[in-house]
């Protein structure tokens, strides 16, 4: 049983012989600890006019201008006056991550003298990233949101899938190898990355 840092609600998870009333019985014998998990869960945040969104690690103010496309502009973030912002900043994150991961995926592949068949985006609630066994690469576009270099280490991991599709010490080389500087970011990603799953981009 966990509680998930995004707010969506607490998950039981039961093996496939187990009786639903066997989770719910043990659901229950642990609701005080439910009820304090769900304590330290921060609230959610929506990405709205006046709120403070990182991008790329930066705390930008979202503000509604008179612009035909997002813009940063100091440490405001400007969005088209009259659109639905959330929609508008959850597409244009999709295409700031786009920008950043290609380069680094093209990169990280070339030195493993591997190739990537395609790269997807999505919002995945429970992984950052991952490499199928053809080729195709997948990220979270909410890596728009950390620090660069967070997102070219989750880059750097998931080429690394490319020869190596366990976490095996040997995968764990491949990685420093491709990014030898990789351990800070991979801790920041532990310890912040639950904060950009809060963020809610529909009102």
């Amino acid at each position: 049983m966990r509680v998930p840092r995004d707010g969506s609600g607490a998950i039981l998870t039961l093996p496939v012989t187990a009786p639903l009333e066997q989770g719910r019985d043990f659901a229950e014998s642990r609701a005080g600890w439910l009820r304090q998990a769900a304590l330290r869960v921060p609230e959610r945040q929506t990405a709205r006019p006046g709120a403070q969104i990182p991008v790329e690690g930066r705390a930008l103010t979202i503000t509604p201008a008179e612009v035909r496309q997002v813009q940063v502009q100091g440490e405001a973030l400007l969005v088209p006056q009259g659109r639905p912002t959330g929609v508008v900043l959850a597409t244009w994150l999709r295409q700031v991550a786009l920008a950043r991961l290609r380069p680094a995926c093209d990169g990280f592949a070339a030195s493993l003298g591997r190739p990537y068949r395609a790269i997807a985006l999505r919002d995945t609630r429970s992984r950052w990233g991952s490499c199928t066994h053809d080729g195709r690469l997948m990220f979270s576009w909410r890596l728009a949101m950390a620090p660069a270099p967070v997102l070219t280490y989750v880059a750097a991991h998931e080429v690394a899938h490319l020869a190596h599709m366990d976490h095996s010490p040997r995968f764990w080389a491949q990685v420093q190898d491709l990014m030898p500087d990789h351990a800070p970011h991979r801790a920041w990603l532990r310890a912040h990355g639950g904060d950009l799953m809060l963020w809610q981009f529909r009102d």
